[in-house]
């Protein structure tokens, strides 16, 4: 999706926003969080964001000089470790927000002026989507700590109508296969290293799961002994014994006996028809497995996602943005939707919900594509080439914006706390 320099500067100020909006209803006891593995100090975290995006537009591309002369010192996620970021001395609340604003103007600023070189409207592209990433981590962050939905103007307060839910959606998709290009092509307007560049691969005919696996299919998995049968985990039950997990980590049992789910602060009863997620990949390949079936290759994803049409489309529908009756992202939902709706955003072929509600886990380890170009941020992909599992599509809480057919994730095997779920293919 192309945009023009004043698109971009309203997506820098509102990434700014976004992101401040995420925190601006905590004490400032919140903005320091526990020290747990998966999280940022939350008042570090919104000053990272901004260092980020003046490191590479203003300072990189532009010459600027620092705004903070310390920011080096305590913002470069690269170089201190993630434990050190508790012990650090930080600006004040105030101070941090300030800063945060202050480069995020100076960067619409930058955009719109005409004498603006290209690299700068890159990197400035490249550090919005890099603000929609950390919107969304704060997203796993206030569901990690039980902290209520944030209050978002136009999205917590306001109910998104995403068409009317259907019961069309059992079953799967057959999909004839062929050679297509995987991966982003040279002529598009912004992809990431590791998209980096579009190759011919053969996928075979595969049949495909039209929707993602629902919450009441995952419950009959559970019920079933799933998690008390180590031969149908990839590990041999090793995940399992270590974590000692007998069903997804934010479900319980409510008093009357049925599954009850933690949507940030509140527990609610499960969702038959919505998407299971907050699962890790052992827990969506075992389930594949129970079920007789297996987790697609993202090859088959992005098959599926762009009909293996040459000339791909930005979206399964084409190359307009998101609406809700197409995709939930944006925070429209609050949450994720039934999977009977969003009928006007599946591929031609019927797939549906590919882009939204829930991001898709694949069979597929990360590597670089055969022709892997580096992007100027170094640590966005290289450092974790086979040591994690692909994922695909988006999820509720995603930008639109920052998803495309061929937009890779990637996390390690046992992270539950990403707004995670999965299909399935038949074998």
């Amino acid at each position: 999706m192309d945009i023009t320099a004043e698109e971009l500067a309203t997506w820098a100020l509102d990434g700014v926003e976004r992101v401040l909006a995420h925190v601006a209803d905590l004490t400032d006891d919140q903005l320091v969080a526990p020290l747990l593995p998966t999280i940022n100090p939350l008042l570090w975290e919104i000053g990272h964001i901004a260092w980020f995006q003046e490191l590479f537009v203003l300072r990189r591309a532009c010459g600027h000089d620092p705004i903070l002369p310390f920011g080096d010192a305590i913002y470069d996620s690269g170089a201190i470790p993630h434990d050190t970021r508790w012990r650090l001395r930080l600006p004040s609340r105030e101070d941090t927000v300030d800063y945060v604003r202050t480069v995020g103007q100076r960067v619409a600023d930058v955009v719109t002026d005409s004498d603006t070189s290209d690299v700068a409207r890159h990197f400035a592209r490249y550090t919005v989507h890099h603000h929609d990433t950390h919107s969304e981590a704060l997203t796993y962050t206030r569901q990690t700590l039980g902290l209520p939905l944030p209050p978002l103007s136009g999205l917590t307060d306001t109910d998104v109508d995403f068409g009317v839910a259907d019961d069309d959606w059992a079953g799967d998709v057959q999909l004839n296969g062929g050679r297509f290009l995987l991966g982003g092509m040279m002529g598009d307007p912004f992809v990431y290293d590791n998209e980096k560049w579009a190759h011919p691969v053969d996928v075979e005919p595969f049949a495909m799961a039209k929707v993602p696996v629902t919450q009441g299919e995952f419950a009959d998995f559970v019920e079933d002994g799933g998690y008390t049968t180590p031969h149908l985990w990839a590990d041999n039950g090793q995940w399992l014994a270590e974590t000692g997990a007998r069903h997804p980590l934010y479900w319980r049992r409510g008093e009357d006996g049925g599954w009850q789910r933690r949507h940030f602060d509140t527990w609610v009863p499960l969702e038959p028809d919505h998407p299971v997620h907050f699962v890790c990949w052992w827990e969506a390949d075992a389930f594949a497995r129970w079920a007789g079936r297996r987790l697609p290759t993202e090859a088959e994803w992005e098959f599926a996602a762009c009909s293996g049409a040459r000339h791909k489309p930005t979206y399964p529908w084409g190359d307009e943005p998101p609406k809700p009756h197409q995709a939930a992202t944006d925070w429209l939902g609050k949450g994720t939707v039934p999977v009977g709706v969003c009928a006007a955003g599946e591929t031609q072929e019927g797939v549906r919900h590919l882009i939204g509600n829930v991001w898709e886990w694949t069979a597929t380890d990360f590597y670089g594509y055969p022709n892997f170009e580096r992007d100027a941020y170094g640590e966005n992909s290289q450092q974790f080439f086979g040591e994690r599992k692909v994922l695909r599509g988006g999820a509720w809480a995603t930008r639109g914006r920052y998803l495309r057919n061929t937009m890779r994730n990637y996390f390690t095997h046992e992270r539950q706390d990403v707004i995670a779920g999965f299909r399935t293919c038949a074998r």
